[in-house]
């Protein structure tokens, strides 16, 4: 079969699910209102409670839902075949996440930007209320560990990646500056943005950069886990203009262009689809498909994580409750459009199903660095662009992606234990930079504690992410 036409099929289902059953639900189901004061005008701090032009708050969603899991979701379960992947992730995306983030969203705006472990509260009582927050910081946690270390095998494995990454946040500390302080107009701002982040993919090919091996006794891989730890507890501190919206805005429209790349590639080197229709040769030791699928991919679908995000951080920036469809919906929308392009990469990316079968011999085969190889294949054969340019610009989508949701994880890691503080009356955790420092604290202490020097001690506990992050869903 040719890919063009799952592409077709895909994004199809979503325009009528976006037109049609998401009005449907944010007109009849939660009534959104556009007089109703929201939590970032009534609690305006200027730090997390920040009124924010809705499509830059689009980004910021976004990019903190996707994160790494929904292109190492796909590319890991289409071992069962492209079949069931495609139709979960589609279907999933329309009837369940969209709403879901809307829905999570909507509840925290209608009770003062509270998390959802707080308003569980007033429904469950404090015994759960404390159980449900306990888990959902064990689950950020295992977030923020995680993908600390795929962050730095990215870099260690694409030395190529780490101009544009780094790249990326100078320039977003820049536009939120022009945006907020200067005034400039968003298109401008985000037109010369996304320029200057292109050029630095484009120059990063050309400039790799590696840390020295056994510095102060650690890996490189190691060492990069701690600067991007000492990174997130600035960025975490920092007021959300300041650098989280900016930075998950302009590489949330760098990302969708990103997209928009690679489905062209779809679109005009036509591939064809390599992988099997339902996969009825797995490799010895492959688990069942059923309940597997629903947790291999869950960003993509539905993700309990996006509750955390959407009554954590977007909430407190909610200008007006009919800006949720567009932010909730549109946000797991972007999401759902990684995903099957992470699935039909990994699908179609490949000569013969002989070649696939040799990349896929064991199940979690493929994942990350799968995808970036078969879609730079896509992208180099269809558009006819440098195969170089092409692993370099999925190498830094996938590093960006994660790098937003860790920025935002750290984020909600502090306002769970600020909660905590005011719960218990512990005065020491209520401030900023006290909280950020225990939430960071606790991510080294995984790290490290559990991972020795590597630091990749998260990796212990992450099997217990996906049932976990599930049942938050």
């Amino acid at each position: 079969m040719n890919a063009i036409w799952l592409v077709i099929i895909g994004l199809v289902a979503y325009v009528l699910g976006t037109v049609l059953y998401s009005r449907f639900i944010s007109k009849g189901i939660y009534k959104l209102s556009t007089t109703f004061v929201t939590p970032s005008n009534k609690m305006k701090d200027g730090v997390d409670y920040v009124p924010t032009n809705p499509y830059i708050l689009w980004g910021h969603h976004f990019t903190s839902v996707a994160g790494a899991a929904p292109i190492i979701g796909p590319a890991i379960a289409v071992i069962w075949g492209w079949a069931p992947a495609m139709l979960w992730i589609v279907f999933g995306t329309i009837f369940f996440a969209g709403i879901h983030d809307m829905g999570s969203i909507w509840i925290s705006v209608r009770n003062s930007a509270e998390s959802i472990g707080t308003i569980a509260e007033k429904f469950m009582g404090r015994s759960v209320s404390l159980l449900f927050t306990l888990i959902v910081f064990l689950v950020l946690l295992m977030v923020n560990s995680v993908f600390a270390v795929a962050i730095s095998n990215s870099f260690v494995a694409n030395p190529t990646s780490i101009v544009p990454s780094w790249g990326a946040i100078v320039v977003a500390a820049i536009i939120g500056q022009l945006i907020y302080r200067f005034k400039w107009k968003l298109p401008l701002v985000t037109i010369a943005g996304v320029i200057v982040l292109y050029l630095l993919i484009f120059a990063g090919t050309s400039l790799p950069f590696s840390l020295p091996e056994g510095f102060l006794g650690l890996s490189p891989g190691a060492l990069w886990i701690i600067i991007l730890f000492i990174y997130a507890a600035i960025a975490s501190s920092l007021p959300v203009w300041s650098l989280l919206q900016p930075r998950d805005y302009i590489n949330g429209i760098q990302l969708f262009i990103g997209l928009i790349i690679l489905y062209l590639a779809f679109i005009i080197g036509a591939p064809k689809v390599a992988a099997p229709i339902f996969n009825s040769s797995l490799p010895a030791g492959s688990p069942p498909m059923i309940p597997l699928l629903f947790v291999t991919i869950a960003c993509g679908a539905i993700s309990g994580f996006h509750g955390l995000v959407g009554s954590g951080t977007t909430s407190k920036q909610i200008d007006k409750e009919s800006h949720i469809r567009l932010v909730g919906y549109g946000g797991s929308l972007g999401e759902g459009m990684l995903s099957l392009a992470a699935l039909l990469a990994v699908s179609a990316g490949f000569a013969s199903l002989g070649e696939w079968r040799e990349t896929y011999s064991a199940f979690g085969k493929g994942g990350l660095n799968g995808f970036i190889q078969a879609g730079a294949t896509v992208i180099s054969n269809g558009l006819k662009l440098d195969r170089r340019f092409s692993v370099n610009l999925l190498a830094v989508m996938g590093i960006l992606f994660a790098g937003t949701t860790m920025d935002t994880g750290v984020r909600l890691q502090r306002y769970i234990i600020q909660e905590w503080g005011k719960r218990f009356n512990l005065p020491f955790l209520k401030k900023n930079i006290n909280a950020t420092l225990v939430a960071v604290g606790t991510c080294v202490l995984l790290a490290f504690g559990a991972g020795g020097s590597s630091g990749k001690g998260g990796m212990a506990i992450w099997p217990l992410f996906g049932a976990s992050n599930q049942l938050l869903a």
